[in-house]
C-alpha cells in the first residue's frame, strides 16, 4: 500500500453524513452562498467522514457524490488567490492551506477505499483501477495548488504520487479505462493521469497565467492517447528524447542525462507529443484558427502559438531551458521594482517635472562631458529614505538573458510576474532592467524570483504625450529608453507605464543630456503588470 500510512479509524467520529444516501441529502442542503463558510464545512465534514468506520464500497459511493461539489467550491475559492503577489499575506496563505487540505482529504478518502480493497473487501475489486486513478488525480491536485501559487512543497508529495503509480504497475492497472465525468477526457487511465500530472508540472505551472493553465489541462486531456510510461528510454537520432522519472525520488520529471540507471527509473516518450505540437504550430502559422484545430474557444492564435512553443521547449528539446549559458555563481545584488524606483536608481535621482526651459547651462555641459550625465544635488540624499525601495538579494545564477535571485530576508516588497525590476550586482556599476517572470516561496519562507533582462543599458528619460484629445496625462512621466543592440538585431525600445501604448501616438522625450526628441509608437513589444515595452521610430523636428 502506498505511503504515508493512514491514521486509524475513530469510532467516536460523528460526520454529518455516514453513507451515500445521507451524503446525497446533506449535499442537497449545503448552502454555497457563503463560499468561505461552505469550504470550511466541506473540509470539516469530509475530514470527519474519513475517520468514520464505514465499508469501503459505501465510502466510495459517498466520495463520488462529493466530487462535483468539491471541484466547484475549490475552483471558486482558488479565485481568491488569482494574481496575488508573493509572499502571500497571512489571510491568503490560510486560503492556500485550506485548498490543499481539502484535496488531501479527498486523497485520504480514496486511499481508505483502496486500503479496504487490499484488505480483501471483494466488492471493491472491480473499482481498484478507479480508486488508484482518483488517488493519483487528487495527489496531483495538491501539487498543482502549491505550484500555481508559487510555494515550494515537501518532496513527500512526489513520493506519494510515484508510490501510487508503482502500485498501479504492480497490480497491472495502468491501462484500464476509467470513467471521469469531471475531466475533459471523460475516460482516462492511471498511466494517462500520472503522465498528465508530470507533464503539467514540468511546464513550470507557476509561470503560466491561469488562462494558459486551463488550456494546458484541456490539451493534455485531449492527448491522453499519446501518453505512456515505459521501463526503457530509447530515442532515434533526431527524435525528441524521452523524459525520465525516478519512482524512488522526491521530484517529478528529470532530464535523462541527470537520471541514474535503476530499477525504479521510468521514461515518458515525447516523440508523439513533439509531432502533435509541431503540427499544431505549423497549422497556426499558416493561418488556421485555434478553434478549427481543436485547441479551444476563446483563445487567439498568438497565445496558442506562444504556449505550444513553450511546451515543446519544456518537454521535447532535451534540455532545461533555464540553464542555458548560466553562470553558477553566488553574489549579492541590489534590486528595485516599479517605474518610479527603477527610474530613480538608474538616474540617481527621483523623477520630477522638467522645467519649461530645457536649455543646458555651462555646468550641465561640463558634467555630461566628464561623467556622461548631469550630476544632481539629490544624489547627496539617500533615495531609500525618500521612499524608493532598494533591497539586497543573492544572485544564484545568471546569464546575459536573466538571473535567478534569492531574497536574503524573509520580509520585503511583495512581488509578482510581469513587474518591472532593475538589478545591479555588487561588481557592476549600472543597473540591468528586466521583468519578473516567475516567483516562488521556499519552505524556509524566502522568496525566489526569475528575472529576464531587457537588452542594453537603460537610460532615464521624461516623456509626455503630444497632440489633442489625449486619453492620458498631458504631464511628463518617468520612462526608460533601451538602446538598439545591432549584434542581436534588436531595435531600440521605450519602457513606459502600462497602457500608454497607442499605434501612431507621438510622445515628446527629454533625455539625460536635456535633448528633446519626438517618437512615434509603432508596436507594443510586450506588456507587464506595471509597464509596457514599445517599439518606436524617431521623428525629426517637432511634429506639432
Amino acid at each position: 500500500m502506498p505511503t504515508p500510512p493512514l491514521q486509524p479509524i475513530d469510532p467516536s467520529a460523528n460526520p454529518a453524513f455516514k453513507d451515500a444516501s445521507t451524503c446525497a441529502r446533506w449535499l442537497g442542503q449545503l448552502q454555497l452562498t457563503n463560499l468561505h463558510q461552505a469550504h470550511g464545512v466541506l473540509r470539516t465534514q469530509l475530514g470527519e467522514f474519513n475517520r468514520y468506520p464505514v465499508s469501503g464500497l459505501e465510502r466510495l459511493h459517498a466520495l463520488e457524490l462529493l466530487r462535483e461539489t468539491v471541484a466547484s467550491v475549490q475552483v471558486d475559492y482558488a479565485k481568491k488567490l488569482v494574481a496575488k503577489k508573493l509572499p502571500l499575506s497571512e489571510d491568503e496563505l490560510a486560503i492556500l492551506v485550506a485548498l490543499i487540505d481539502l484535496w488531501k482529504n479527498m486523497v485520504t478518502g480514496y486511499r481508505r477505499c483502496l486500503q479496504a480493497c487490499m484488505d480483501g473487501e471483494r466488492q471493491l475489486t472491480p473499482y481498484e483501477a478507479l480508486l488508484c486513478q482518483r488517488c493519483l488525480l487528487y495527489s496531483g491536485a495538491q501539487i498543482f495548488e502549491y505550484l500555481r501559487n508559487g510555494y515550494e512543497f515537501n518532496g513527500n508529495l512526489w513520493r506519494q504520487l510515484h508510490a501510487l503509480y508503482a502500485h498501479c504497475e504492480q497490480r497491472n492497472l495502468r491501462s484500464q479505462e476509467i470513467s471521469d465525468d469531471l475531466g475533459d477526457a471523460r475516460t482516462t487511465t492511471c498511466t494517462a493521469t500520472y503522465a498528465r500530472i508530470l507533464l503539467a508540472c514540468h511546464a513550470y505551472r507557476s509561470e503560466l497565467p491561469r488562462q494558459q493553465l486551463r488550456l494546458l489541462d484541456r490539451w493534455l486531456a485531449q492527448w491522453d492517447g499519446l501518453l505512456s510510461i515505459e521501463c526503457q528510454g530509447v530515442a532515434s537520432m533526431g527524435d525528441a528524447p524521452p523524459l525520465a522519472i525516478n519512482l524512488d525520488s522526491e521530484q517529478g520529471i528529470q532530464p535523462p542525462y541527470m537520471a541514474h540507471p535503476s530499477d525504479t527509473l521510468r521514461y515518458l516518450p515525447t516523440m508523439p507529443l513533439s509531432k502533435q505540437l509541431r503540427v499544431k504550430i505549423v497549422l497556426l502559422q499558416q493561418g488556421q484558427s485555434p478553434q478549427k484545430l481543436g485547441l479551444g474557444d476563446g483563445c487567439n492564435n498568438a497565445d496558442c502559438l506562444s504556449l505550444l512553443n513553450h511546451l515543446h521547449q519544456c518537454w521535447c528539446e532535451g534540455h532545461d531551458i533555464r540553464q542555458i549559458e548560466r553562470l553558477n555563481t553566488v553574489q549579492q545584488a541590489q534590486v528595485c521594482y516599479g517605474m518610479e524606483s527603477c527610474f530613480a536608481y538608474i538616474a540617481n535621482k527621483p523623477f520630477k517635472q522638467p522645467s519649461t526651459s530645457i536649455g543646458m547651462d555651462t555646468l550641465s555641459r561640463k558634467q555630461i562631458a566628464t561623467f556622461g550625465r548631469t550630476l544632481s544635488d539629490t544624489s547627496r540624499h539617500d533615495l531609500s529614505v525618500m521612499g524608493f525601495v532598494l533591497e539586497t538579494w543573492l544572485i544564484e545564477d545568471e546569464s546575459i538573458r536573466g538571473a535567478r535571485l534569492l531574497r536574503e530576508e524573509n520580509e520585503g516588497v511583495r512581488l509578482g510576474p510581469g513587474q518591472l525590476t532593475a538589478v545591479r550586482p555588487t561588481n557592476a556599476n549600472a543597473f540591468m532592467l528586466g521583468t519578473i517572470i516567475w516567483g516562488k516561496v521556499t519552505q524556509a519562507r524566502q522568496l525566489h524570483i526569475g528575472v529576464r533582462y531587457f537588452p542594453g543599458l537603460p537610460q532615464s528619460v521624461a516623456m509626455k504625450a503630444t497632440g489633442i484629445n489625449l486619453t492620458i496625462s498631458d504631464k511628463y512621466v518617468a520612462a526608460l529608453l533601451l538602446p538598439a543592440v545591432p549584434m542581436l538585431n534588436i531595435p531600440p525600445s521605450l519602457i513606459t507605464p502600462r497602457d500608454w501604448f497607442k499605434p501612431g501616438r507621438v510622445v515628446e522625450i527629454i533625455q539625460v543630456d536635456k535633448k528633446r526628441v519626438f517618437m512615434k509608437m509603432e508596436l507594443s513589444v510586450e506588456k507587464g503588470s506595471d509597464y509596457e515595452r514599445i517599439g518606436y521610430i524617431e521623428i525629426p523636428g517637432n511634429p506639432a
